[in-house]
């Protein structure tokens, strides 16, 4: 089972769209740092999706853990919010198999340290070419209505899996 660690934008993009068990099907297990929990649970109560994560971490899927190494979360700070800080800090101290982030700043600084990484898009498209979601347009439809993909972006996913 790959070892997953995610940001925020994916679990919530993902619970605002009903696929957040897309996670669990793909992956098994997700690992988030503290800050991210705060940013989607705590802070974002009311929202959809909320419930959703706080389930999956009952269920045991989703785990919650801190990250040790305080020198490399403090540097990373100087460039990113804590919960991408955190993330980037935790998968490279657990030798992380994939990285889930959205944000362009903390993509690049994520292959600084040669994680590999994907996205909410990236998800949605590993969901379709692995039959777990039977089309990709219906979703990235959805997706575009609270997130923003550059159009380049969908044309080419959608390419990809012969839905263009």
């Amino acid at each position: 089972m790959p070892r997953v660690v995610g940001d925020s934008s994916t679990l919530i993009h993902l619970s605002a769209i009903g696929r957040l068990a897309l996670l669990r099907e793909l992956f098994g297990e997700l690992t988030i740092p503290p800050a991210v929990w705060r940013e989607v649970v705590e802070q974002g109560k009311g929202r959809a999706g909320v419930d959703d994560v706080e389930a999956a971490r009952r269920a045991g899927w989703i785990h919650v853990e801190t990250v040790s190494n305080e020198l490399l979360l403090r540097s990373l700070r100087h460039e990113l919010d804590d919960g991408e800080a955190q993330v980037i800090a935790l998968a490279v101290e657990s030798r992380a198999d994939l990285v889930l982030l959205d944000e362009s700043e903390a993509r690049r600084v994520a292959e600084l340290f040669d994680l590999q990484k994907t996205g909410v898009v990236g998800v949605l498209l590993r969901a379709k070419t692995e039959g777990t979601i039977p089309l990709l347009k219906p979703e990235l439809d959805l997706l575009r209505e609270s997130f923003w993909i550059d159009e380049r972006l969908y044309r080419r996913v959608l390419q990809a899996v012969g839905e263009e």
